[in-house]
């Protein structure tokens, strides 16, 4: 499943400002809330399973990326939201850096394979460095949409 699919301008936060990585997946999951993605009701136990999921172990990667999720019986069908920092946020990574890219996944809890390919896509689609930087640059959730399709498009070429 390509980001595109399931990430518009709404679920996007440019100038994420977070204290921590909790604060950060919170603003994330509020922006799910504000698009009607996840029901409001239905908010603490979303950020219960993905704190339990984070506290397990840390989804900080490398070259200031983080990747937040897990699987809720909850939803339907794949939410994310994407936050960009500019000075980055701890995440515990594994190259020691601050997290500037931030993508929370929710994933339907019947739908591991589904789990894993959406994983699988987004690391893809963030192992290119231009994009990174590109992301890392956008001033905009439009723009930061436009830099997702752009690449998306280059990589199923």
């Amino acid at each position: 499943m390509k980001l595109s699919e399931f990430l518009q301008p709404e679920l996007i936060k440019v100038g994420l400002e977070a204290r921590d990585k909790w604060d950060a997946i919170t603003q994330l999951v509020d922006l799910m809330v504000a698009a009607r993605k996840i029901a409001p009701e239905n908010r603490g136990r979303i950020l219960a399973v993905v704190f339990d999921r984070e506290r397990s172990m840390s989804t900080g990667m490398e070259r200031g990326i983080a990747i937040p999720h897990a699987n809720s019986s909850l939803i339907a069908e794949v939410v994310g939201a994407l936050g960009i920092s500019r000075t980055g946020i701890q995440f515990e990574s594994l190259d020691g850096q601050p997290a500037q890219i931030i993508i929370l996944l929710v994933i339907p809890k019947d739908k591991f394979q589904q789990h894993v390919r959406t994983l699988a896509g987004i690391a893809r689609l963030l192992n290119h460095e231009q994009m990174i930087r590109a992301l890392r640059g956008a001033t905009s959730a439009a723009e930061t949409m436009q830099i997702i399709k752009t690449e998306e498009e280059r990589s199923l070429s």
